[in-house]
């Protein structure tokens, strides 16, 4: 009782992020096409009064998209948000949040110039007292209504563009579960047409990028609401696991004794109700999910399609995946070959790298291996295991960072499927994230995974893997380099011994090698390394 008492104090209307912020889901707002709220530290908008932001006009990318979605002017999600709002908070240094009210992620302090770096851990490692918390912490989550953002019941053209506002309150946990529908939904064509082939989430070069900003708001949420200001999302290293050793009443929930597709009644996750589940549903009727319940979360781990998920990843699975080099290749899609990206996300074999949508790798297995409300893209966030399990994709990601070192330009800047360029806003995102901002370390956004911390020989190795990679493929280079300093070297130190000789008094006859002063310039030894 304490804990939802403290939960509902915290939970005061101050800047955060998410879906539609509430000050602005209004005719005057949409009408405007205006979300330039007051910062309640100095009452101007953006907080610009404090140097903390101002309002801008939003800066669209223009970079050419790939052509899996041939439609222009259809979806709200094109060019997000620029359908609803045109004019937004921009922020200033280490500000953030839709009034420049909140700190960047990785900052803290009155004027956010506090470096922060939590860690992340290992699920089977926290106390007793530490898991049982993260539990009460999620159970909160679902109970507590979101102060700051409200969800879209329907669209622009259903709101009559933006006269008719329609939106709904929900919890902090089904904001989460909402967004994450409204990012990887159908496209509604009207009459009873959909575009299935259209994700902002998934199955192109965004997915890490945009679940790792997923992770990031969700955790600061709980922060909020719970006012443990350290939290971190712990993680479920499933590699080589036989089972799902989470779905116990101890943790996750266990298996109903008598219906194996539902939780344990000893669970607390029994009694969660499930929201956006019904795509099939919400496509004939040509509307948006309203977050109304459908239903307990269901799941069966390991009585799944065994002929597309045969198992769960293994190491070595892992270790092939982070040998590649190549973040994004080919179509930028779900059969792009040799992407670390499609093989982490799981549409190419784990083995190969070959795409392979017939097969489940990686992360889409254990959203297979589930076998219930996990299984299903929209509504996959329901079940709670979501976030242990991408925490854990996150740190994949992080080492792939580690390891190779990419620059920002390996993130694709055009050609990508929509949405996934890497100047594009993420959906449905308000305050705006481009996709590239979060295509950096761990460290740099304020956190860190309790594995990758420990081992400091491999931190070293992975440090040193991208020149060791460079030295083999140039290295008769560098063999032939050194031949030739040899020999220009064996030259110039015949040249001054010559030298010393002549100025001791040498025969007329022995001459020292003159050479004169303009072929110096033709002498040149060059490594380019």
């Amino acid at each position: 009782m304490l804990l939802f008492a403290m939960g509902f104090l915290l939970a005061i209307l101050q800047p955060s992020m998410g879906q539609f912020p509430r000050v602005c889901a209004n005719t005057e707002s949409l009408l405007s096409k205006e979300c330039c709220p007051p910062w309640d530290g100095d009452g101007s908008p953006c907080g610009e009064l404090s140097r903390r932001g101002s309002c801008q006009n939003i800066l669209l990318s223009q970079a050419p998209l790939g052509p899996q979605f041939p439609f222009s002017g259809v979806d709200d999600r094109e060019d997000w948000p620029s359908v609803f709002y045109n004019r937004t908070c921009r922020c200033e240094g280490n500000f953030m949040g839709f009034s420049c009210g909140e700190c960047k992620f990785g900052f803290s302090g009155l004027n956010c110039t506090e470096r922060q770096l939590r860690t992340r851990r290992n699920i089977f490692q926290l106390t007793t007292n530490e898991k049982n918390k993260f539990l009460a912490y999620l159970n909160l989550a679902k109970s507590i209504p979101s102060q700051d953002y409200v969800i879209a019941t329907g669209t622009y053209i259903q709101m009559n563009n933006g006269s008719n506002p329609m939106f709904r309150d929900i919890n902090v946990y089904d904001l989460f579960v909402w967004m994450h529908y409204y990012a990887s939904r159908d496209t509604l064509l009207g009459g009873s047409n959909v575009w299935r082939d259209i994700d902002f989430a998934h199955e192109a070069p965004g997915f890490l990028p945009w679940h790792r900003a997923f992770l990031l708001m969700w955790e600061r949420q709980i922060q909020k609401i719970t006012g443990d200001e350290n939290f971190t999302i712990p993680y479920w290293d499933w590699r080589d696991a036989e089972d799902c050793g989470v779905c116990t009443d101890e943790y996750m929930g266990g298996r109903h004794p008598t219906n194996p597709n539902l939780l344990s009644l000893a669970s607390i996750f029994s009694s969660w109700q499930v929201i956006c589940t019904r795509s099939e549903e919400y496509n004939s009727q040509q509307a948006l999910c309203n977050a109304t319940s459908e239903g307990p979360i269901r799941r069966n781990p390991g009585n799944n399609d065994k002929s597309r998920t045969p198992r769960l990843p293994s190491s070595a699975d892992v270790e092939f995946c982070l040998s590649l080099t190549q973040y994004e290749s080919g179509s930028m899609d779900r059969m792009a070959n040799y992407s670390f990206r499609n093989t982490l996300e799981g549409f190419a074999d784990p083995q190969t790298a070959i795409s392979n949508p017939s097969q489940s790798g990686l992360h889409n297995a254990l959203h297979i291996y589930m076998n219930g409300s996990m299984s299903q893209v929209q509504g996959s966030a329901n079940d709670p295991i979501f976030v242990i399990h991408h925490a854990f994709v996150d740190s994949i990601f992080e080492r792939w960072l580690r390891r190779h070192r990419p620059m920002l330009e390996v993130y694709p800047a055009a050609n990508a499927p929509i949405g996934h360029n890497r100047e594009n806003y993420m959906v449905p995102f308000i305050p705006l994230y481009r996709n590239g901002e979060f295509f950096k370390s761990s460290r740099e956004l304020g956190y860190d995974y309790e594995y990758l911390q420990e081992p400091a020989a491999q931190s070293f190795q992975d440090f040193l893997t991208p020149y060791l990679q460079q030295a083999r493929q140039i290295w008769a280079w560098l063999v032939g380099a050194a031949v030739v300093g040899g020999i220009i070297t064996a030259m110039f130190t015949g040249f001054v011994k010559a030298c010393r000789k002549e100025k001791r008094g040498t025969s007329s006859e022995i001459q020292p090698l003159l050479i004169e002063s303009e072929d110096y310039n033709n002498i040149t030894y060059q490594s380019n390394f």
